[in-house]
This record gives C-alpha cells, structure tokens and sequence, in this order.
C-alpha cells in the first residue's frame, strides 16, 4: 500500500472544509426558511394554503415551519419561494480570513 492509500494521508483541511460546507449549507437553508416562515406570517396563511403555493404538502410546511432544515434543499426552498412569488438573489464575495 502506498501512504496515500491510506485514510491517514488524507490532509487534516479535506476533512475540516467537509464539516465547513456542511454548516454553510445549514446557514443558507436556515436564511431561506425564515423568509418563507416570514412570508407564510406576513401573508396568514394556513398550512394547507401555504402548502397550495408552495406546491408541496401540508406536511412538508409542517416541517418548514417547525425548523427542520435536514429535510429540505436549498433549490427545494429557493422553488418554494419563486413558487410564493419571491425573488432569490445570491450574493458571493470572498470570505474574512481566519487569524
């Protein structure tokens, strides 16, 4: 076996940027199920109204709007939002350094 074969030979950042993305994600999922939750508050609807625009489920806004981001994609709720009559813009500029 070669030493970079071997899961050890694997630098530590790979590994540190897995669990960087992850969380980001997490970020950015989270941002964009308080606009919906805001716009669903905003708008009064019901689930199953909500539900109509969003073309999904009643139980999927359930989920929505009890906060359980594991169950959904950012396109999943970006569709959810252009669907309610929502424009998504992305904005990306480099990240601060770390010290």
């Amino acid at each position: 076996m070669r030493p970079t074969d071997s899961p050890e030979a694997v630098p530590a950042p790979v590994a540190t940027l897995e669990g960087v993305d992850e969380l980001e994600n997490l970020r950015i999922r989270g941002e964009l199920m308080v606009q919906i939750k805001r716009l669903i508050r905003e708008r009064r609807l019901t689930q199953t109204d909500a539900a109509k625009i969003f073309r999904v489920s009643q139980p999927r806004v359930s989920d929505l709007v009890r906060g359980k981001a594991d169950r959904f994609s950012i396109d999943a709720l970006v569709t959810m939002l252009y669907y309610a009559g929502e424009e998504v813009s992305l904005v990306v500029r480099p990240r601060q350094k770390v010290a």
